[in-house]
């Protein structure tokens, strides 16, 4: 998989967390990481109607701003 890279470093993300007593994050990544580890090992089609076939993925955001001005 080429993608698998991501669960691992959830997991880190996961582990810090923990270690941190950051315990309300460490439990949202677990889900995080069952929601990525599913979307990675599904078909490509089952993974567009998640999204929507005519809906690109950024979309969601809608004028979301990042940065210092956030």
């Amino acid at each position: 998989m080429k993608n698998d890279w991501i669960i691992d470093v959830l997991t880190d993300l996961k582990k810090f967390s923990a270690k941190n007593e950051l315990s309300y994050l460490a439990e949202h990544l677990d889900d995080t990481i069952m929601v990525a580890s599913t979307e990675i090992l599904s078909p490509v089609r089952a993974r567009r109607r998640w999204v929507g076939a005519n809906e690109p993925t950024g979309r969601h955001a809608g004028n979301a701003f990042t940065g210092d001005n956030a």
